[in-house]
């Protein structure tokens, strides 16, 4: 029988490999499709508009970012699309790899070969370390779902598709285009 996998096994590989430790199994990354790779940017670059930076006439205060690897627990080490710390709780910018701060918001882009992972034992890790918004992107079927923390599990609070503008958790000011977040202009 093997060991499970921890944050040091994750340390140890080549750079250019993207892994991550879900449930004490190194699990590599899929290799994005370019549809991946624009959702990620767009959704982040919409958010990252309003919010990134410091406070500024009510909005902002986020520490955002794209590829991070977060640490709840050495068998538990994520590396989420897009993830956010706000800065009322986490003065200082989180730094080292992995964050060991349990982030505010976290966004996966899924990938058709390795949706489960991020719909599935992801969901009940981030939901197991008290993560209080969880949005989930598919860009095969366009849609994006917002989830909020409750005791009893993740709540869906939010189900949205190409063509809505919708307020989402936890970035309710933000006129979010669902559509852009795809590719439309």
């Amino acid at each position: 029988m093997r060991r499970p996998a921890t944050t040091a096994d994750l340390l140890n590989l080549s750079p250019e490999i993207a892994a991550e430790v879900v449930d004490g199994e190194l699990v590599e990354k899929a290799a994005p499709t370019f549809a991946h790779g624009r959702a990620q940017l767009r959704l982040g670059t919409q958010v990252d508009s309003r919010f990134g930076g410091p406070p500024s006439g009510g909005t902002g205060g986020w520490w955002l970012g794209t590829e991070v690897d977060v640490e709840y627990e050495t068998r538990e080490t994520y590396r989420h699309d897009l993830v956010g710390w706000r800065r009322d709780r986490v003065p200082e910018e989180p730094r080292g790899r992995p964050v060991r701060i349990r982030p505010d918001w976290v966004c996966e882009i899924l990938s058709e070969s390795n949706a489960s992972t991020d719909t599935v034992k992801k969901l009940r890790g981030l939901h197991r370390h008290g993560v209080p918004h969880y949005w989930i992107v598919n860009p095969m079927e366009h849609t994006l779902l917002g989830l909020r923390w409750t005791q009893d599990g993740f709540l869906t609070v939010l189900t949205a598709e190409r063509g809505e503008t919708v307020h989402a958790e936890p970035f309710e000011a933000l006129d979010l285009s669902v559509g852009r977040i795809f590719g439309e202009e």
